[in-house]
């Protein structure tokens, strides 16, 4: 079938007036992204009228919002809540309601408008230098720097290139921010102490400390037991947990300086989960050349990209290298039909025997491709020829950054609802 699926002829895109909903700039996050923003910027029509304790609350209410979306359980709750859509409606409504990953638009657009009130609001006390005290211009100057700091760490090119410092300067300096509104909201309200009960500033940064400190409070060193196949991967077993299908979990060595997630591979009535592990940079290098004994694991296992599947009647499954991964469980578990491609170099040199035979168990009709026997494949091509083939409703692509995108979008432009990782954290 790999043949024939390698001699489809894909149709050219339709003209840009056409696909312009599957231009990157008019993704779902990006929609996301600007509605918030655009809603933020309704207020600007009263900008003469609004105070400093306006411009507070507009600070509190984005920076809630860009914190609590990124919360383990309200990301399940919204992976829950958007895969409870019935089969049974039309499908332009079930590939919208899959696009619920993008949540992280929410964060993006209600990040920059609190820095961008917060800029506004220290401005504002600047101008009434009199009147404010000099420890709240300062706090709030120190605060201002490190919002800043933290937008420019994240943005995208940045982030890609520099990627343990966005992940420790969003650590630190978010811990430090929090500490420095909650300093600000206490000298605002020592004058009247009684007071602060009242205040709606304090309880939403009473919700928000509470929900950056919950997944540290799970914080865990566990057990792990490995099996490396060869130099390139290793699949490490948990004991400690069973978690569902679709799910990820974070770990460390080092838990206040470094974190990883990776897709959970429960099995059907089996305890435990497995990762696997591929060598893919410094971290995961050293990982598979030292195989420790424990590691941490923090927070709640997470929903990712693959729930969606629930929401279709059949599914192609594109997956490369260790992309196999996130994609296992879901042909294990079987809660829908599924057509699965898999590109990889030497898939049972590199990953074992085992897991390669596992998968051919739960699905004889897996297409494993070969990348040292056959070159790297055309996977838009296959993947437009699977569904064409199977009738599928969707193509799920788990690959690398570039290659995902360039799937997800060359499937999009012609019609194919098609999602895969968008690497916006």
């Amino acid at each position: 079938m790999l043949d024939a699926l390698s001699r489809t002829v894909v149709p050219p895109r339709p003209a840009l007036w056409r696909r312009w909903r599957a231009l990157p700039l008019f993704s779902y996050y990006n929609r996301l992204a600007g509605l918030v923003l655009l809603g933020n910027g309704t207020f600007l029509w009263w900008w003469p009228r609004i105070d400093v304790q306006v411009l507070s609350q507009m600070v509190l209410i984005n920076l809630s919002l860009a914190i609590l979306i990124r919360q383990q359980y309200v990301i399940n709750a919204l992976f829950w809540l958007a895969t409870r859509v019935p089969i049974t409606w039309p499908l332009r409504i079930r590939r919208s309601a899959a696009k619920v990953y993008h949540l992280g638009g929410l964060h993006s657009g209600a990040a920059l408008a609190a820095t961008a009130w917060f800029a506004a609001m220290m401005q504002a006390q600047w101008v009434q230098v009199e009147v404010v005290a000099s420890s709240t211009l300062w706090l709030g100057s120190a605060l201002l720097g490190l919002l800043v700091v933290m937008v420019i760490m994240a943005q995208p090119w940045v982030r890609s290139r520099f990627h343990n410092a966005f992940e420790r300067v969003h650590r630190f300096a978010g811990w430090s921010a929090l500490g420095l509104f909650w300093a600000l909201t206490l000298m605002a309200s020592s004058e009247r102490p009684t007071d602060l009960l009242h205040n709606g500033a304090f309880w939403l940064l009473g919700l928000v400390s509470i929900s950056i400190v919950l997944p540290w409070l799970r914080l865990r060193k566990v057990a792990v037991e490995h099996i490396r196949p060869s130099s390139h991967a290793v699949i490490t077993r948990f004991a400690h947990t069973t978690p569902f299908a679709g799910s990820s979990t974070a770990i460390s060595r080092h838990p206040l300086l470094e974190w990883h997630a990776f897709a959970n591979i429960p099995a059907p009535r089996e305890a435990g989960f497995r990762l696997v592990i591929s060598r893919a940079g410094d971290w995961t290098g050293r990982f598979i050349d030292a195989l420790p004994r424990h590691v941490w694991v923090k927070g709640i296992t997470t929903a990712g990209v693959a729930n969606v599947e629930t929401l279709f009647k059949s599914v192609v499954y594109v997956a490369t290298g260790s992309g196999i991964g996130p994609v296992m469980p879901h042909v294990l578990a079987r809660k829908v039909p599924i057509q699965l491609i898999w590109s990889t170099r030497s898939p049972r040199a590199t990953y074992g025997d085992a897991l390669v035979d596992e998968i051919l168990r739960a699905h004889p009709q897996a297409l494993i491709w070969d990348t040292a026997e056959r070159g790297k494949p055309d996977l838009v091509q296959l993947a437009y020829g699977a569904v064409q083939a199977c009738g599928a409703e969707a193509v799920i692509c788990i690959a690398n950054q570039a290659l995902t995108r360039h799937v997800v979008q060359e499937l999009e432009a012609r019609g194919i609802a098609a999602y895969g990782a968008i690497w916006d954290s």
